[in-house]
């Protein structure tokens, strides 16, 4: 018996996937648990327009991911800070504070996880990475400057 996956099962398939199935597991189990339905005509075209429609939007979100990975890449920031002794840092600058610089100045809202910064005790200037989307990574300037 041939059932298209509406969740993601360990061992029988992904969401959408068309698979082949013994009759009684595929009626007694995975249609009667709405993990699959019976592959017909009908329902593999409704399959198929929609795999056609999640590639369709994973490829819209790369596409403005690269967009703002482009526009990123040409934002420099700089973060006052005060400094003491030997122009030490008080504390360090982190990437919450890189995230709300961002937000303040650049109107640019990136939540602090997504980006990648190295510990920063002294003034200078240093390179942040942040994560657009899975596969795409920007760079941007951070100046740290005595307040």
């Amino acid at each position: 018996m041939k059932v298209i996956m509406l969740q993601d099962l360990k061992k029988v398939g992904k969401k959408g996937d068309i698979v082949e199935v013994a009759e009684g597991y595929g009626r007694n189990f995975l249609i009667a648990k709405k993990y699959a339905v019976e592959a017909t005509k009908q329902n593999i075209n409704v399959a198929q327009a929609q795999k056609k429609s999640a590639e369709r939007k994973k490829q819209q979100a790369s596409d403005e991911a690269r967009l703002m990975a482009s526009q990123l890449s040409q934002v420099e920031i700089t973060i006052p800070v005060r400094v003491g002794e030997g122009s030490r840092l008080f504390g360090s600058v982190t990437s919450k504070d890189v995230a709300l610089t961002l937000k303040e100045k650049h109107n640019i809202d990136i939540d602090k996880r997504k980006i990648d910064i190295k510990n920063i005790t002294c003034l200078g200037d240093y390179t942040a990475t942040i994560k657009v989307h899975p596969e795409i990574t920007s760079t941007i300037t951070v100046h740290v400057v005595e307040k």
